[in-house]
This record gives C-alpha cells, sequence and structure tokens, in this order.
C-alpha cells in the first residue's frame, strides 16, 4: 500500500471529520434529496435506466399546465406514482436522521423529497420545500383530501381524475414544474441554512433551484457544508466533507462515530 491510500481507511477518516464537525456546531440542519429514498424502493429521478423521467417527458405529465389542459393524462402518470409511493417504508438513512435529531444533534430537515418517508421515519422539524403526497386540493373551492381519499376518488372516476365534491379536478399538493416554491417553506429553510453552523447534505445532486442555493447561504453566514451523496455536485470543491458511498452506510457510520464508547 505504499503510496496508496486505503479507500476503508480515507472513508473512515471523513466519517470521523464530520463527527467532529457536528461534535462543535451550535445548530446543524439536514438538507435531503430523492437520493436518500431510493434504497426505500423509490427511483429517483435521472438514473439511467430507472430513472423517474426516464420514459416520460416531465413538461408534458408533471407541468401545471399538464394539469390544468389534460388532467386525464396528467393523473394517469400521477395515479401511477401515488401506487409507487404510499406504500414505501422509510430506510435506516431516515432513521439516522431521526437518531440524531433524537440526540439533539439536529435541527430539522429540510427535504426536497413528496414521499413523507421522513414523516413516516418520525422527523419532528419537517419543511417540506416541494409539497407532499399525503394530500392534494381543490383550486376551486379550497378543499383538501388525504392521500387514500384521493386515491379512492381517482379509482371511481370513470375517466381517472379524482374530484372534489364541487366536481373540479383535485390537484396533489406538490409543486409541479411551473409553480414556485411555498413561500413560507422557502423561508424557513432559507432561514434554517443562514444560522446552521453545518448544512448536511444527503442524496441531493445539488442541482435543483432554488433549494440548491442553500448550501451558498450557509457558507456565506460563515458555516460549513458536508454532503453525502453518490456522484458529483456542483458543490463538492466547497464541501468541508464530502462522502461517497451508500447513504445508509454513511449515516450509520456517522451515528456510530457520534456514539460514545
Amino acid at each position: 500500500m505504499d503510496g496508496l491510500v486505503n479507500p476503508a481507511r480515507a472513508a473512515s477518516a471523513a466519517v470521523a471529520r464530520l463527527a467532529g464537525l457536528l461534535r462543535d456546531a451550535s445548530s446543524v440542519v439536514a438538507l435531503t434529496g430523492a437520493g436518500i429514498s431510493v434504497p426505500s424502493g423509490i427511483p429517483d429521478f435521472r438514473t439511467p435506466g430507472e430513472g423517474l423521467w426516464e420514459n416520460v417527458d416531465p413538461m408534458e405529465v408533471a407541468h401545471i399546465d399538464a394539469w390544468r389542459a389534460d388532467p386525464e393524462r396528467f393523473w394517469a402518470f400521477y395515479g401511477q406514482r401515488f401506487q409507487t409511493l404510499e406504500d414505501k417504508l422509510p430506510n435506516r438513512a431516515h432513521g439516522a436522521l431521526v437518531e440524531l435529531e433524537r440526540r439533539g444533534m439536529l435541527d430539522a430537515v429540510v427535504t426536497q423529497n413528496i414521499d413523507m418517508l421522513h414523516r413516516k421515519a418520525g422527523t419532528g422539524e419537517l419543511i417540506e420545500v416541494h409539497g407532499t403526497i399525503e394530500h392534494s386540493s381543490c383550486l376551486a373551492c379550497g378543499a383538501t383530501y388525504p392521500l387514500a381519499e384521493t386515491r379512492a376518488r381517482l379509482e371511481a372516476d370513470e375517466r381517472g381524475v379524482p374530484r372534489c365534491d364541487c366536481g373540479a379536478p383535485l390537484k396533489p399538493d406538490v409543486v409541479l414544474f411551473g409553480e414556485f416554491l411555498p413561500e413560507g417553506a422557502l423561508e424557513r429553510a432559507h432561514a434554517l441554512a443562514a444560522q446552521a453552523d453545518v448544512l448536511l447534505c444527503v442524496g441531493s445532486s445539488l442541482e435543483v433551484h432554488p433549494i440548491a442555493q442553500l448550501p451558498g447561504v450557509t457558507r456565506a453566514n460563515g458555516g460549513a457544508v458536508a454532503i453525502i451523496t453518490q456522484g458529483p455536485t456542483p458543490f463538492d470543491a466547497r464541501a468541508a466533507v464530502k462522502l461517497e458511498g451508500d447513504v445508509v452506510d454513511e449515516l450509520e457510520a456517522l451515528v456510530a462515530a457520534l456514539t460514545p464508547a
């Protein structure tokens, strides 16, 4: 091994550095993306051969204009999406973040995911910046329906469009292409990133704006950015620590490193 770096030793050292950052921090915030849900059996968006957008154009099936113009086509896609997500369970990476929160070492989770898994895992302080499939709403009268009721109405409608009691088509309470992020959630995420001593980015490519700006917000306010994700991100060169292993393995190793002997 002369002149070579042992990969296992290097990974262990990086986990130790990250654990040290968390021990010294007064405020730690996690930012999570699709990669944290992959171990739960949920495909990410762009992985060749299996990504969500591999066989469909998101602008045709997941845009607010598509919902308005052709709700049947929209719900043909989103009905399958709901079916894919509804019964999925949190994995040990979600559990590791819950454990860090339980120990008082994590203030909040900001997630780009709509899959409800952080909430199912038990995360207390959760900001869902892209919304959630947990419910759908009627933009005509403002009524809201939980996921199970939305699914039942979708299946009962002869055209496959879940409808409000007023007759208007429902819209899932997720941020579609062409929509702005909820102002309150975005402001809360920005405030958390600004006060964080460490922003822990897990399973995110850090390419989807405006949330991709949060690492820069943390850095601009004197905090450090740590990244746990497979593949490159635009922020790698400025990260204090970058871990590229499996998110479950890396987060469980982090929790273990923070556990007193």
